[in-house]
């Protein structure tokens, strides 16, 4: 989970891939409607975020049914979002990638082909409520350093 930018689609799949496990970014989730209104640069209201999370969620939780490890990543920026995307906390752990706004904003500047546009991160900033219960990562490190730290942390040698 993370802000725009924070390099959770990077680290996301590179983990899947150590792992072996499926990789899902929550973006594929998103309705063309979210898409066009995002790509407008308007940001979502949570009754339009609310189909979004649950089609995570049901994914999450089908992996789950299954047995399957999988790596989803999502912004999450609201505890509450958190809630609704975890269908069993047992089960699920969060990584937060956090880092610098300046820093994430650059690297926002250096990606095309993305909906989430500039002005919108300090939004993200602003609504970004830090979860309790994350692995929190320093984004300024390297993908291959965050994904050994997570491996670490969860025991996922």
């Amino acid at each position: 989970m993370g802000v725009a930018g924070s390099g959770k689609t990077t680290v996301g799949r590179r983990l899947a891939d150590a792992l072996g496990w499926s990789f899902r970014d929550a973006d594929e989730f998103h309705p063309a409607a979210n898409v066009a209104k995002m790509s407008a640069g308007i940001a979502l209201s949570d009754e339009e975020r609310a189909p979004w999370l649950a089609a995570i969620r049901a994914h999450i939780a089908g992996c789950l049914a299954r047995g399957e490890g999988a790596v989803v990543t999502c912004s999450a920026l609201k505890e509450a979002y958190r809630h609704a995307l975890v269908p069993d906390p047992a089960r699920v752990r969060l990584v937060q990638l956090s880092g610098d706004f300046g820093l994430i904003l650059q690297r926002i500047g250096k990606r095309s082909g993305h909906f989430m546009k500039e002005n919108m991160l300090r939004s993200q900033f602003e609504t970004l409520e830090p979860p309790k219960d994350a692995l929190v990562l320093d984004v300024a490190e390297s993908p291959e350093d965050l994904v050994a730290k997570i491996r670490e942390a969860f025991g996922l040698a």
